[in-house]
């Protein structure tokens, strides 16, 4: 049968309607609308708030149990050729990647590869716009996660002025029929923008800042992007409109916690393509080969590498 998998934890919006309700239940007779309002506005903001931050706790074993499902969505594909495209978009900092690396950490690179595509060379820009994102597409039995993707033109070049006019709204009369011709051709695509509050972005930008592993992460597009907030948010608001359409929607990832995140953008992926799990019975290894006398070389003619831990 098809595994559905369950969502994490129920959702804020069932929480604060329940507190809501409960305030009025508890006899709001006799206060004012104002301090009614307040205290309703209160229970609400605390409804939302004790959802954030997911502890290891919580997240850990759920973690676990979604790589299992997601390597049981791995065979599957593998099995009946599936061809999945899974494109992750948003803003800087977003967690983006961090969900990526989630994703494939327990699955093979045979089957599920990431394409991060670096700027377009010189020659590549001559190039149909989206004819070196074809050459990365999914045979069957394969899944494709774009770290970024096409989107590139609604986005940053459509911000940063690395596009004409014209070669912007010919993507936006494009990207649709180019994804319709993808999904006809059986390709499952799905598409999520990773949402993340300006307070936030700016926590992780001077957590990137503040740590050597991490500052490479920090380009000058992702300093840019820091000071055209607006501007991007107006791209975004345009790149919908024309490109969120029935067949392939958006979906969007409420990323202010990462570990959420993870879970839901993880839970609702498997949800989309049903699959069925085949495990395989239990291995039983055999026994090794008997030993016919085979005699190593010295350990001595081998080049160790220092044990300086």
């Amino acid at each position: 049968m098809a595994k559905k998998v369950p969502s994490v934890q129920p959702s804020a919006s069932k929480r604060v309607r329940a507190v809501a309700e409960r305030d009025r239940s508890n006899g709001s007779a006799g206060r004012s609308p104002k301090s009614g309002a307040s205290r309703t506005a209160k229970a609400v903001g605390a409804a939302v708030s004790e959802r954030l931050p997911l502890k290891n706790k919580a997240y850990l074993p759920e973690l676990s149990r979604l790589q299992i499902e997601l390597v049981k969505l791995q065979e599957w594909i593998r099995h009946e050729g599936l061809r999945v495209v899974v494109v992750f978009e948003g803003r800087d900092a977003a967690g983006k990647g961090g969900v990526i690396k989630t994703i494939t950490q327990s699955l093979s690179p045979r089957v599920c590869r990431v394409v991060a595509l670096t700027a377009p060379t010189e020659r590549e820009k001559t190039q149909w716009y989206f004819q070196r994102y074809v050459a990365h597409l999914p045979a069957a039995g394969e899944m494709v996660l774009f770290d970024r993707s096409w989107y590139n033109r609604a986005g940053v070049e459509r911000v940063m002025g690395f596009c004409t006019e014209e070669e912007y709204q010919e993507f936006l009369r494009s990207c649709p029929e180019f994804e319709r011709m993808l999904m006809r051709s059986g390709i499952i695509l799905v598409k999520y923008w990773f949402s993340v509050s300006d307070a936030e972005q700016e926590r992780r930008f001077q957590a990137r800042i503040n740590d050597p592993t991490k500052r490479w992460k920090l380009s000058p597009m992702d300093v840019e992007s820091r000071s055209r907030w607006l501007d991007y948010s107006k791209a975004k608001d345009d790149m919908f409109a024309h490109t969120d359409f029935k067949q392939a929607p958006w979906y969007v990832v409420n990323a202010d916690d990462k570990k959420r995140a993870r879970l839901n953008c993880i839970t609702h992926l498997l949800s989309l393509v049903p699959y069925e799990d085949l495990t395989p019975d239990e291995i039983a290894l055999p026994p090794r080969q008997q030993d016919t006398g085979y005699v190593r070389p010295p350990m001595t003619d081998q080049t160790f590498v220092p044990e300086v831990h």
